[in-house]
């Protein structure tokens, strides 16, 4: 019985040991989203300010969790006025909340290079499962700064999302559309096991 609970500590370990997390390369990476605007233009914005991270216990990442968090106060649509607008109750109510977060339950290989990413997105205060339909890039290996190799993997990400279902905004959908094109695409870097 005591060789059995060591052996099962053993495999415990070693199957934490074999989990890895990239962080994402934010100068090489971007979260947006495009509205139509009186039936007539797309307008795109992003959020300048956002964190991710991707994790996995293999190296294929075939069973990575992907991790987002975006600052909704640092909407950004090239116009003050309107990102004040977005910002306000009438729309995202940044005030009071002033995050909108994702992280995945599920990934799914649907083609090659081709995942299904289904997780929680909470944004406005309101929870709801959603798809994204995500391009996997690598895993690459290549020389860093300073000459160091690093292992780095892109993903690009998009889905399109009814603002209404999170309460974002009243304004009718003649003047901005209720469907909102989400579209991200990240650079990550493997992160060594001591850090």
């Amino acid at each position: 019985m005591k060789t059995l609970t060591v052996f099962a500590a053993c495999l415990f370990v070693s199957g934490v040991s074999l989990a890895q997390t990239w962080n994402v390369d934010k100068a090489h990476s971007r979260v947006g989203f495009t509205v139509t605007h009186n039936l007539l233009a797309e307008v795109d914005g992003n959020f300048k300010t956002f964190d991710a991270k991707v994790t996995s216990s293999k190296p294929d990442l075939s069973d990575a969790v992907l991790e987002l968090t975006a600052d909704i106060n640092s909407i950004n649509t090239d116009n003050d006025r309107r990102d004040g607008h977005l910002k306000s109750p009438d729309f995202f109510d940044a005030a009071k909340y002033p995050t909108l977060t994702f992280k995945s339950t599920s990934f799914k290989k649907v083609a090659d290079k081709k995942y299904a990413a289904t997780g929680n997105l909470t944004m406005h205060g309101v929870t709801k499962p959603v798809t994204l339909d995500v391009t996997m890039l690598g895993p690459v290996k290549m020389k860093g700064p300073g000459g160091k190799e690093q292992e780095k993997v892109g993903f690009k990400v998009g889905t399109t999302l009814k603002r209404s279902d999170f309460g974002v905004g009243t304004i009718p959908v003649v003047v901005v559309s209720d469907e909102v094109e989400v579209k991200a695409n990240g650079e990550f870097v493997k992160q060594d096991a001591a850090n």
